[in-house]
């Protein structure tokens, strides 16, 4: 029989389960379903989870002692302060409950209710502490393991459905797209410019894993379609060409090679294997595309001996090459240097100088798919700002530069670059956490990062997390930044809430990179 207290543990137990359960299973989903990845993380993670793991473990050792209401009582209040704070926290990457998440949850609610009823029948004095140790992170991980057959038959049903469908589609064009950053922009720049001939499809948003593709194939690609763009990323080796084995392109574009994923990669050598298992996949008869501004990329392509056009603006030897970049209010225009000739007068709406080395690119591909030169300045004229990735817009006479989505060194220095050149009578301010998943090497380029920050003219810097704050405060120090101008927070809502006290109309911010949750 329940007495009061055990009334009240229940009560208050369900809701810290589902608080637990929920946030374990975010992590476990931002770590891309990948145990050693979530261990990583796990070992690292603070705040949360730490106080949420001390929590359970003190309660499920104390209730192997006693059942003391007092104790029971104590819990509860604990408890409940953890699931409100739980619940009530904002995300910037929110869970996204799929299918497999689903399916995921379900099974990790019926083992969890199994192991209590039975604990109950057969130990009832061990029940409390079981309850307890059920809320501890990392059963994510473990019921994925027991979900993993009915996964592994579910996503080889959806992934032979995927290249069904593309068999029965001989006539489309499939072009791959890879790089440790500028994958997005060429991919929506080239969209664009190809759609003034044809019927495209692209991948949306991120999905560019193998799974983002499947569902992509079974859900948008229609059989009017005629060109198909696939954006490829990678975590480790071999993820390019397991894409590459279901969708088979015949042009290829690597858009850099850099240090991005180095704790899983090792190397930056084993990065630019990793993104040229693309141009390896093609046929015989395929186009590869490489930019050759990127030292790693142009290093690779040289060793490999690979036959293929190479795009760029500072190297000379490049194929093609954007030239003749100037600036105005509210457009760029630029030239560009071919094969066949020079192409003169296009107009674009967006920044940058990497910006532009990825239209190039997409110029390169429309030039061999027929794209004339005056329907390509018409789909150069018409590409739009993307929402996050050195994106400007104008609030209350504040300018703010949002390249929230770029966390590589390359496309900082393109951002500091823009503020730097931003002509204003205002203040310049950064905000950022700098660059993660950098490996040994994280270190040494927030720090540079830093001393980039420095040089770049800006009159204050907030330094977001923890994470990479020693690094880049070094950097700015290197250069005699000011330290009365730098500002470190654990938040971007503490961020913002100190900007909005000091700025003014005429003032520009860059926000640069924004970590997801499972970096603190």
């Amino acid at each position: 029989m329940m007495t009061p207290s055990l009334y009240i543990f229940a009560i208050v137990w369900l809701p810290y389960w589902a608080a637990t359960t929920r946030y374990d299973t975010q992590m476990f989903q931002q770590n891309s379903y990948r145990p050693r990845r979530w261990w990583r993380w796990s070992v690292s993670s603070r705040e949360y989870a730490s106080r949420s793991q001390l929590l359970s473990v003190s309660a499920a050792a104390l209730f192997a002692f006693t059942w003391h209401p007092s104790a029971l009582l104590i819990y509860a209040a604990w408890a409940t302060v953890i699931a409100w704070a739980e619940f009530a926290m904002h995300y910037k990457i929110r869970l996204a409950y799929t299918m497999r998440i689903r399916r995921l949850l379900t099974t990790r609610t019926l083992l969890t209710a199994a192991a209590i009823t039975l604990t109950a029948i057969y130990a009832p004095r061990w029940a409390l502490s079981v309850a307890m140790i059920l809320t501890l992170q990392g059963w994510s991980v473990a019921v994925n393991a027991v979900n993993s057959p009915m996964e592994r038959a579910i996503t080889r049903h959806y992934y032979n459905d995927a290249r069904r469908i593309l068999r029965s589609m001989p006539q489309l064009t499939v072009i791959g797209i890879t790089g440790s950053f500028g994958k997005t922009s060429t991919k929506n720049f080239l969209y664009r410019i190809l759609s003034e001939r044809y019927n495209v499809l692209m991948t949306p948003g991120n999905f560019n894993t193998t799974l983002g593709v499947v569902r992509t194939v079974r859900e948008q690609l229609k059989p009017y379609h005629q060109i198909f763009i696939v954006e490829m990323g990678a975590k480790q080796r071999g993820d390019i060409r397991e894409i590459c084995d279901l969708v088979h392109p015949s042009i290829g574009i690597v858009t850099s090679v850099g240090e991005m994923h180095l704790e899983t990669f090792g190397s930056v050598e084993d990065v630019a294997r990793t993104k040229f298992e693309l141009i390896e996949s093609l046929p015989a008869d395929g186009l590869g595309v490489v930019n050759i501004d990127s030292e790693a990329a142009a290093a690779h392509l040289l060793r490999s001996k690979t036959r293929c056009l190479t795009y760029a603006i500072e190297n000379p030897a490049a194929d093609y090459r954007a030239v003749d970049i100037s600036y105005a209010a509210g457009e760029t225009t630029f030239d560009v240097v071919t094969p066949s000739g020079r192409h003169d007068g296009y107009m674009t709406h967006i920044l940058g100088s990497g910006n532009l080395l990825n239209i190039t690119a997409a110029l390169a591909v429309a030039d061999r798919l027929g794209i004339g030169v005056e329907q390509q300045r018409t789909g150069v004229m018409q590409i739009r700002q993307i929402e996050h990735r050195l994106s400007m817009r104008n609030s209350g006479g504040i300018t703010v530069i949002d390249d929230a989505y770029n966390s590589n060194p390359t496309g900082a220095k393109m951002a500091l670059e823009v503020l730097g050149a931003f002509r204003t009578e205002g203040r310049r301010y950064v905000v950022t956490p700098g660059f993660v998943e950098m490996g040994q090497r994280q270190y040494d380029n927030n720090r540079e990062f830093g001393r980039r920050i420095a040089l770049s003219g800006c009159d204050a810097v907030f330094v977001v997390n923890e994470v990479n704050r020693q690094a880049i405060c070094d950097g700015l120090s290197a250069e005699g930044y000011p330290a009365e101008r730098t500002h470190v927070v654990a938040s971007f809502a503490e961020a913002s809430a100190a900007l909005s006290a000091i700025m003014r109309t005429g003032d520009v911010v860059l926000y640069e990179n924004d970590l997801p949750d499972s970096f603190k």
